[in-house]
């Protein structure tokens, strides 16, 4: 299935993973609606929603930046209105924005919580629901959330319950589309990473440059995002895919390229 011409609603694409979905999709024509909050570049996380745009640009895509605050359903609305009046439509929305703290309980804090709630779980509904009527109408339409598998070993649970609770509601946000969208042909998916990405998370909060130095470029996510979008919507859905496992089923098994430090022992991620 062809991206060209196909509009991309990312949130969270200032940066990270976000950003190297947007410029993937961006390579195969698709216009890419660049939904985040970043309007002015923080020198510990590094982009806006203006540079990326400028990326895609000189990429020779289409692109339309969007202040929008996912926490916030208003935003959320005007930022679906000005990419359909844009582009004249959605066709694939990529829940990515998300909020990390990996923390006990009795050490998380109820701001913390009310954020990666309102964020990975309340964010990823209401962006969905806002653009379900326009998916509906969409070119092989696909919701996809960056979120794991629903493993339920304890030990998932024990170390940073919040977190937990809030990636797992977002996969059960996908896995219940999956099947309420079934009749319009909508699908809904998850991706998660086998193992850690460099991103500005794990730099500054999880692992800094040493665990940086045992992950892989956000590239791999963008490739594998790539793969599952070409799909068919109508029987690619329901499913939790993890990277590895998206780009064998292509036949791609050498992922050395990947890796920040060529030939280093990967870490491997959360709820795998």
């Amino acid at each position: 299935m062809d991206l060209k011409n196909r509009t991309a609603f990312i949130t969270g694409a200032s940066r990270g993973i976000g950003r190297a979905i947007a410029l993937r999709l961006a390579k195969e024509g698709a216009n890419i609606v660049i939904a985040a909050k970043s309007t002015e570049e923080n020198p510990k996380l590094g982009g806006t929603i203006f540079s990326v745009a400028e990326e895609v640009a000189a990429l020779g895509g289409k692109a339309l930046p969007v202040a929008c605050d996912i926490r916030h359903e208003d935003q959320v609305m005007a930022a679906v209105t000005q990419a359909v009046v844009a582009f004249g439509g959605i066709d694939i929305l990529i829940n990515n924005a998300s909020a990390i703290s990996l923390t006990p309980t009795e050490q998380t804090e109820a701001k913390r919580y009310d954020l990666m709630h309102d964020i990975n779980v309340r964010g990823t509904f209401f962006v969905s629901k806002c653009c379900i009527p326009h998916l509906k109408k969409g070119t092989n339409p696909h919701i996809l959330n960056l979120s794991p598998p629903i493993n339920m070993d304890k030990k998932w649970f024990a170390g940073h319950l919040a977190y937990t609770m809030s990636k797992y509601n977002m996969s059960m946000i996908a896995y219940g589309l999956s099947e309420e969208l079934k009749k319009y042909k909508i699908a809904a998916n998850t991706l998660w990473p086998r193992t850690t990405i460099a991103t500005a998370a794990v730099q500054n909060l999880l692992g800094g440059e040493a665990l940086m130095k045992m992950s892989r470029t956000p590239e791999i996510i963008a490739d594998s995002v790539y793969y599952i979008l070409t799909k068919p919507s109508d029987v690619c859905t329901g499913n939790f895919f993890i990277d590895e496992d998206v780009l064998a089923k292509e036949g791609i098994t050498d992922l050395g390229h990947y890796s920040v430090v060529p030939g280093a022992h990967l870490y491997t991620d959360l709820f795998l």
